[in-house]
């Protein structure tokens, strides 16, 4: 799966991430793309995305937002701008980790991560920052691969293979218990689907969407 590095490796490693990034074709992306599109089409204001890649998300959102990144891979910022220039958005970028946000408190009407808590070095850490800048009531839409059910061949497999994947993929868990997470992160009205894409050892995602409480 070829979505958003959150913080990849330097230089050249960055710089090839980015140009992959660009080029993402993946017949199964059109899967994503059906659950994605919904979470964000209602909304508006001030709306942060962590990762957000080459911009692939950038075309669901409504026109009139505003739109701020928090990308720390340079080489991706100048696929992002020519990406918000197509759908016609308006973006800011901000060249930092999700683990500190520079944005001010309750400054974000909705926050949208896709395929970055995986690969985040502190997952706690990144949902406090969402919290903080999310206004009460606001929305933090996610999508993300999580780790296979306790017990089955598929969950043994994501922890044999982790430290290999994730040296080879930027740090990505393939058995991170990204719900769990999500659901002991102090949200509200946490709305979960999950489903499976017919990827080895990537397979259970989950869609959906919490709130900063009042």
């Amino acid at each position: 799966m070829t979505r958003a590095c959150h913080d990849c490796g330097g230089g050249i490693g960055k710089r090839f991430h980015a140009w992959l990034l660009s080029r993402s074709s993946d017949p199964r992306e059109e899967e994503i793309d059906r659950r994605i599109a919904p979470l964000v089409a209602g909304l508006s204001g001030t709306i942060v995305e962590i990762g957000p890649g080459a911009g692939r998300n950038l075309r669901f959102y409504p026109p009139g937002t505003r739109w701020v990144g928090v990308e720390p891979n340079r080489f991706l910022h100048r696929y992002l701008k020519r990406e918000s220039e197509r759908v016609g958005l308006e973006i800011e970028i901000l060249q930092e980790t999700a683990e500190a946000v520079s944005l001010p408190d309750r400054s974000a009407d909705a926050v949208v991560g896709t395929f970055v808590l995986c690969s985040v070095k502190d997952v706690p850490q990144v949902l406090r920052e969402i919290r903080r800048v999310l206004r009460p009531g606001g929305k933090f839409c996610f999508l993300e691969h999580v780790a296979a059910p306790g017990g089955t061949l598929l969950s043994g497999v994501q922890r044999a293979v982790r430290p290999v994947w994730k040296a080879l993929l930027d740090g990505c868990h393939p058995d991170r218990d990204t719900l769990r997470m999500i659901t002991q992160g102090g949200f509200t009205d946490i709305q979960v689907e999950s489903f499976r894409l017919p990827y080895a050892i990537l397979g259970p995602h989950i869609a959906g969407s919490a709130r900063k409480p009042l």
